[in-house]
């Protein structure tokens, strides 16, 4: 339902496993692979651990330091007034019931922002994102938890000055935060430029992956890396080869190499061998995965269970607009039920007084994803008007998987009157209250015309069915079932909140017509 990438996910940490000193382990789950549990021997915390650790603390202390500014700033002349011997009450220095609430707000607000960013993946190290993307989603973050918490420290009845402080921290760490991480990644850029740091690499495979990771990390020199060369068995040619995979030992040594990147991970033979000589001279190994064609260049990686998994693709799904949607949907249901409850009565009496059975006529239809639920309309055809539905097939006046009769004979008096105006379809109200329908979407058709459907027909399932929809107001009497799907699947492709609302404000005059079967 919506409309909705560079190398970068090629090295980012999430796109490799990381088997440092023989340890191979998936960084969502810590589960050692089988190719090199026989490897592994105790070892301590790896480098990045402490690199984040580090970013950690620096994002705290300078939070920390905003909030003491910020106070200090607002109680400074009362605090130096105090000191000077005059009677100042309402000073912090006087009123510690006020200082232990401040202090309550940031041991409260500062873990919350560093638990923001981290879910963000703002801690994780090489990232190839640029330093816009990176000070919007740390301004996201802290906006976030600023205005929450500013929105609970009001409702709580704490002094309005608690507010402030939280406000004008906020944005104090917006800056800071950001400003200090431009600095990291510039600092870095300039020593891996100047050759005064970076940590040395060398890439095992000189192949299409091993090219492009070189490129792109000799690109990326904010990332801190530098490419000493390639160990092959092949592309001898290429004067960045520095020997076989079984030099690794003395090239690593000759060229000071931090860290191993393996591009030939189906070789496993090739990476058993690399990482036990890595565990031995104390190298970081990352696995590079395979690339399937260009397809795996920006894919994460993840886990389904203890699973590791790479995925290749992810349809975007619009979470706001379908949030927007739903509360749309709830809102205008629970204000329908009610507000229509006295037309409701009266249709109710009207079907009573017509034709004795039921008042209210319920089937199973064909709902998002195929799911069947109970639908729900007022009875405007006799009692027993589905069994009659088979005889009459061979009348269909629509073409394709439904069925509709313009004087169909099972139609009661007070049901012709009912559907020239959908007033029949009012009880569905309820079916969008309970989420089973939507008030706008394509129709839900009963089972046993979704027994004729065909595979290009499902597509218009992809959605939650509605009250009216695109057909509704632009093709109504149009027979076709293939021009029915044609604007079903136009509303899906080209869904947005605004649609919706336009095509809630075209079904009034279409309703108003009269001119519904």
């Amino acid at each position: 339902m919506s409309k909705l990438s560079t190398p970068s996910g090629l090295i980012s940490d999430p796109g490799f496993r990381d088997i440092r000193d023989g340890q191979s382990r998936n960084r969502f789950t810590g589960k050692q692979s089988g190719d090199t549990a026989h490897l592994v021997r105790k070892q301590s915390a790896p480098d990045g651990m402490w690199a984040r650790k580090g970013y950690i603390f620096t994002d705290v202390v300078l939070m920390s330091l905003n909030m003491a500014l910020v106070y200090i700033l607002g109680y400074g002349p009362l605090l130096l007034a105090h000191l000077r011997g005059f009677d100042v009450t309402s000073s912090a220095i006087a009123d510690p019931h006020l200082v232990r609430t401040y202090i309550a707000i940031l041991l409260i607000y500062v873990p919350l922002i560093v638990l923001t960013l981290e879910a963000w993946d703002l801690y994780r190290l090489g990232q190839s994102r640029s330093n816009t993307d990176v000070t919007l989603a740390v301004a996201k973050a802290i906006a976030i938890v600023t205005v929450v918490l500013t929105g609970f420290i009001c409702l709580s009845g704490m002094q309005l000055t608690a507010c402030i402080v939280v406000a004008l921290s906020g944005l104090l760490n917006l800056v800071s935060l950001a400003a200090w991480r431009i600095w990291r990644r510039r600092v870095t850029k300039r020593c891996v430029e100047n050759d005064e740091g970076g940590r040395n690499v060398l890439i095992v495979g000189a192949g299409r992956t091993g090219q492009e990771l070189a490129r792109y990390l000799t690109a990326r020199k904010e990332l801190g890396y530098v490419v000493k060369g390639f160990l092959d068995i092949n592309h001898s040619d290429d004067p960045r080869v520095l020997g076989h995979i079984r030099d690794l030992s003395r090239v690593a040594r000759a060229k000071f190499v931090d860290e191993i990147f393996i591009t030939v991970p189906s070789e496993r033979d090739v990476v058993r061998a690399v990482t036990s000589d890595a565990t031995r001279d104390h190298l970081d190994v990352k696995l590079v995965p395979e690339l399937f064609g260009g397809l795996g260049l920006n894919a994460p990686l993840d886990c389904v269970g203890d699973l590791p998994v790479v995925e290749l693709h992810r349809e975007p799904i619009p979470t706001i607009g379908l949030f927007a949607k739903r509360a749309m949907d709830v809102t205008a249901a629970a204000a329908g039920l009610v507000l229509l409850s006295p037309l409701f009565a009266l249709i109710a009496a009207a079907i009573k007084i017509d034709d004795p059975g039921p008042v209210f006529y319920t089937a199973p239809r064909i709902g998002m994803k195929g799911r069947k639920f109970v639908c729900y309309k007022f009875r405007s055809m006799m009692a027993d008007a589905d069994n009659h539905k088979d005889q009459l097939r061979r009348l269909n006046e629509r073409s394709g998987p439904f069925f509709k009769m313009s004087n169909d004979p099972r139609v009661t008096r007070v049901g012709k009157l009912l559907r020239k105006f959908s007033l029949d379809e009012l009880p569905q109200i309820w079916n969008v209250f309970k989420g089973d329908m939507s008030l706008v979407g394509p129709r839900p058709h009963p089972t046993d015309d979704f027994q004729h459907y065909q595979l290009e027909h499902l597509r218009r399932l992809d959605v939650t069915p509605g009250i009216t929809g695109l057909w509704q107001v632009t093709a109504r009497q149009d027979p076709s079932f293939e021009n029915n799907l044609r604007l079903d699947i136009e509303y899906i492709n080209n869904w947005n909140l605004w649609l919706d609302v336009k095509i809630l404000l075209k079904t009034i005059p279409a309703v108003l017509r009269g001119t519904g079967q």
